[in-house]
């Protein structure tokens, strides 16, 4: 998942659409709307955190550009590290929101570290793309989307398989197989 910019109702339809988890990566922009985004009805960062700190899933996150100080007093989880790193499904993941590094840059970080896959953020434009051997996922944003058609979007890894789709409809918008 990626940029929920405080919107609770945005992340309980994201949990409803992805079903049971047995670990959950955030690559940032977790509370904070940004300055250069609207704030929506559904806007509410503390009743967000209150949320995050009762998820039973074990969760790790990477710090987005929005992220702060402040938004990490309200959170249980550490949100303040611009990398987190997971191993799933015998897969190395690398968490980043995205902002600071290019996605050829991220691979070539990736590749040293022997890592298949990064997560990353902060486009809002969901997306899968192989380089130099890494898969590169985008899940979109669960509550500010800027693709076309701006649907708001999560991605799941389940079996290699990595599936990218609209929270609302359950539509797939994109798909991938790791190696």
């Amino acid at each position: 998942m990626s940029d929920t910019h405080g919107d609770p109702a945005a992340w309980k339809k994201a949990l409803g659409a992805l079903g049971d988890l047995d670990l959950a990566l955030h690559a940032g922009d977790v509370l904070y709307h940004g300055v250069f985004n609207p704030i929506l009805p559904t806007y509410d960062p503390m009743r967000l955190a209150d949320t995050l700190n009762s998820f039973a899933v074990p969760m790790l996150h990477a710090r987005g550009n929005c992220d702060s100080e402040v938004d990490q007093l309200a959170l249980d989880n550490h949100i303040l590290s611009d990398f987190a790193f997971a191993s799933a499904e015998s897969t190395r993941i690398l968490v980043c929101h995205g902002h600071k590094h290019s996605e050829e840059e991220l691979a070539k970080l990736a590749a040293r570290g022997n890592i298949q896959m990064i997560l990353r953020g902060h486009t809002h434009e969901p997306g899968i793309v192989a380089i130099e051997g890494v898969t590169i996922v985008n899940p979109g944003s669960l509550s500010l989307p800027k693709q076309e058609g701006e649907t708001p979007t999560a991605g799941l890894l389940e079996d290699k398989k990595i599936t990218i789709f609209n929270i609302e409809s359950g539509d797939v918008y994109a798909e991938g197989q790791l190696p």
